[in-house]
């Protein structure tokens, strides 16, 4: 069992590896539980979607991939809203439509440069073979990311909960929203190393989703989150290492894995706590 957990540590690209996994585990586990919350999991999908063109256009020009994420993830946003504003097209149509366009684009992007971008690593992630200046780029991302929800975890808590109450008190909706959408933005280019666009999702999604399982309260809920979205990051990299498979797809496994259990065995919301309930 020491051999098992030590091995992996005593390759520099594993090290880096961890330590960039479970930045972006802590990050998308904070973030996670808003959007569970405000029922935001379709727009995190479209987000994390609608960057790689950004992306791509960043490593082209030679400018911060977050950067151009940022501004992907920002004009996504304005789109779906203008197409919503029409009235006749319903909010999942218009976020399932702008994200589909602006993923085909990024990959249109991709296909005339393909000596440029790497289309596996942007799609599925290539958390082994990041560089330490790239450590250092998600870890500074990290760092705002985090300490923007963390100053304003009241604000945004109680937007979630009561948008209208919120703007009653005086705060204001749209600014938080728009810090919401920011900080999804750049927590996309974070997990896009560690299991690209297509499994970023889950990363975004299952730890708030099994928080939400196991408490009824946000902060330990927060908390909660954090450490399943670890568990199951450490879980998916050790597996990688060992089997010799997809680091994202394993990652992504370990994660949904920790979801069933809390979704059967929850104390509270279980599937199966009813039935036991019923026996007795």
């Amino acid at each position: 069992m020491y051999e098992l957990l030590i091995d992996p540590l005593t390759y520099g690209f594993m090290q880096r590896g961890f330590l960039v996994t479970v930045l972006a585990a802590l990050v998308c586990a904070l973030l996670s539980c808003w959007l569970v919350l405000m029922g935001w999991s379709l727009m995190g999908d479209a987000i994390s979607h609608a960057v790689l063109p950004g992306v791509v256009l960043a490593y082209m020009t030679g400018v911060p991939f977050a950067v151009g994420a940022v501004v992907a993830g920002l004009v996504a946003v304005g789109l779906i809203g203008a197409v919503r504003s029409k009235g006749r097209i319903r909010e999942d149509a218009a976020i399932g439509i702008v994200f589909t366009v602006m993923f085909a684009l990024g990959l249109v992007l991709i296909s005339v440069t393909p000596s440029q971008t790497d289309l596996h690593s942007i799609l599925f992630g290539n958390v082994l073979g990041v560089a330490w200046a790239d450590v250092l780029q998600l870890a500074t991302l990290g760092v705002l990311v985090t300490a923007a929800l963390l100053f304003k975890q009241r604000d945004l808590t109680l937007y979630a909960f009561d948008p209208g109450y919120a703007h009653a008190i005086g705060l204001r909706p749209r600014f938080l929203a728009g810090l919401l959408l920011v900080c999804l933005a750049l927590t996309s280019v974070l997990a896009l190393q560690i299991v690209g666009v297509v499994l970023v999702v889950a990363l975004l999604v299952i730890p708030g989703s099994t928080a939400r399982l196991l408490t009824d309260r946000f902060a330990p809920m927060l908390a909660i989150s954090a450490c399943v979205s670890v568990l199951g990051s450490l879980v998916g990299l050790y597996a990688s290492f060992h089997l010799d498979v997809s680091a994202g797809g394993a990652v992504v496994l370990a994660l949904g894995a920790i979801f069933i259990c809390a979704y059967l065995f929850a104390p509270q919301h279980g599937l199966l706590r009813p039935r036991r309930k019923v026996r007795k």
